[in-house]
């Protein structure tokens, strides 16, 4: 469920009304703060919280109390006399020793961390003032020194129901959200201010009506992934088809492939035409199953328990391509060219012969169902509407539209994703969720969650850079995403 400013207000009301305590709150939510941002920065670094005198101050400056007993260096850049504090704020503050708080950040060697907690859903409008130029500090800082961002509740500077972004906002990298994901953390306008998103469940709160969406976390997820039974064997995952590569696009084919396999596919074939198969035959993993075809019609009469097609299938035989989209007594994965072939004769998605999970990006929805000004989620939900499919719109925040189903907001990724391949993978592991018993709507909402934690994986914890990063790292990562999913990480 999604929340506005107001609701939020009224939910913490309720709460102390029965008995929970702002003191209570305030300590769940810092843990929380505290624990997501070591989950991205597992070592001690340098961090530099940035404090204004409500309570989203108190947050911040809490979760730094816990960092700094954890052997981080802290420091502290305060937008209001102590005295103008409120006490909930005051009070952490109060625990950190006095030389934390500078007058001005000093050039950092290493990981430096800046901690927004400036303002809090209650301030509306334009940041002015010292906050303003505080905000403005913290962009320029993360653009000169490269530091890492995190907002407290919600980047300072934007609106928490509307989304609606102020000048000046803070660019987060990571915003940790408290109790529910407002509103205007999702709105499309938000994603580049809001960065990673990461929910901190706060028990005593109860919102009643509310936005329908939600967003992917692993908590929420993970039930979707039960642990596999010991005496299982190949059969209980799948066969899973793959239909990919083209003259001069084969890598495509061997992601997908790749990604199938590390995503837990029980049989992964990838079907090649003559012209294709040899290389693929050469060049595949060795747990991939290379088979020649004659013609791509030709796999309908094969035995899978789902396909996944076009990802640098070319457009060659896009009349075949859609043959099988429509006529293929199995849920398939339809991207990339497979999309492509499908965008002149649309109308054949109203009476497919099994579930179709489509997962383009917006330049592929727009062919297939033109935009006119919506926003995403719109945009989304009106074409599961119009066409009764699973879509995986991807993109920054990816988003999932089915019919009669809730949509969904992906939470994980990085800018690093924003490279060739990534939809490949995607495709991949989503065909693999689905050979193991997962419904098109599961498996969109585990894969895209799956791949976005892998992605920051390779990058916080397997040495890659937004600049390295590689649809094969994402995929060397997947097994550390599963983990992390089960565990139940942010």
């Amino acid at each position: 469920m999604l929340v506005t400013a107001s609701q939020m207000k009224a939910a913490e009301e309720r709460a102390f009304r029965e008995g929970s305590s702002p003191e209570s709150l305030m300590n769940e939510a810092a843990a929380g703060l505290a624990a997501s941002i070591r989950q991205f920065f597992p070592e001690p670094q340098t961090a530099v919280v940035y404090c204004g005198k409500g309570n989203n101050a108190g947050d911040a400056l809490l979760a730094a109390v816990h960092l700094l007993s954890s052997g981080w260096r802290v420091l502290v850049r305060c937008a209001a006399p102590l005295g103008e504090m409120t006490p909930l704020a005051r009070k952490p503050l109060e625990k950190l020793p006095s030389s934390v708080i500078v007058g001005e950040v000093p050039e950092i060697r290493g990981e430096l961390l800046l901690i927004d907690g400036l303002l809090g859903i209650g301030v509306t409008g334009a940041p002015r003032g010292l906050v303003a130029d505080l905000i403005m500090e913290m962009n320029r800082i993360r653009m000169d020194q490269g530091a890492f961002s995190v907002s407290a509740d919600l980047p300072s500077g934007l609106e928490a129901t509307t989304g609606e972004v102020f000048t000046p906002c803070v660019e987060a990298d990571l915003t940790v959200t408290f109790g529910a994901v407002k509103t205007g953390l999702v709105a499309d306008g938000a994603t580049r201010v809001t960065g990673r998103l990461a929910l901190v469940s706060l028990p005593a709160l109860s919102y009643g009506e509310g936005d329908p969406a939600t967003v992917a976390t692993a908590v929420g997820l993970r039930r979707l992934l039960p642990l596999r039974n010991f005496d299982t064997f190949k059969g209980n995952y799948g066969r899973i088809g793959i239909l990919a590569g083209s003259p001069g696009f084969l890598g495509a084919a061997r992601i997908a492939s790749a990604a199938a396999v590390h995503a837990g596919g029980g049989l992964v074939t990838l079907y090649a035409l003559p012209e294709c198969y040899g290389e693929l035959a050469s060049s595949c993993l060795p747990e991939v199953m290379v088979r020649p075809v004659s013609s791509w019609e030709a796999v309908l009469a094969e035995r899978n328990d789902v396909l996944a097609l076009g990802p640098g299938l070319g457009r060659e035989h896009d009349a075949q391509v859609r043959g099988i989209v429509e006529r293929a007594p199995i849920p398939c994965v339809v991207d990339a060219d497979a999309l492509n072939a499908v965008s002149t004769e649309p109308t054949l998605l109203r009476h497919c012969a099994a579930p179709r999970l489509l997962t383009p990006h917006p330049g592929e929805l727009e062919r297939l169902f033109p935009c006119e000004g919506r926003s995403r989620r719109s945009w989304a939900e009106e074409f599961v509407q119009a066409y009764p499919t699973t879509l995986l719109l991807k993109g920054a925040r990816s988003l999932v539209a089915e019919r009669n189903a809730a949509p969904s907001f992906n939470t994980t990724g990085n800018p690093g994703m924003g490279s060739g391949g990534m939809g490949d993978a995607l495709t991949g592991v989503c065909a693999a969720l689905i050979g193991s018993g997962r419904s098109p709507r599961e498996a969109a909402l585990l894969g895209a969650w799956i791949c976005g934690r892998a992605a920051e994986i390779a990058v916080f914890n397997g040495g890659e850079s937004q600049e390295s990063l590689s649809a094969s790292s994402v995929i060397g990562n997947i097994g550390g995403a599963f983990r992390s999913l089960r565990n139940g990480d942010y």
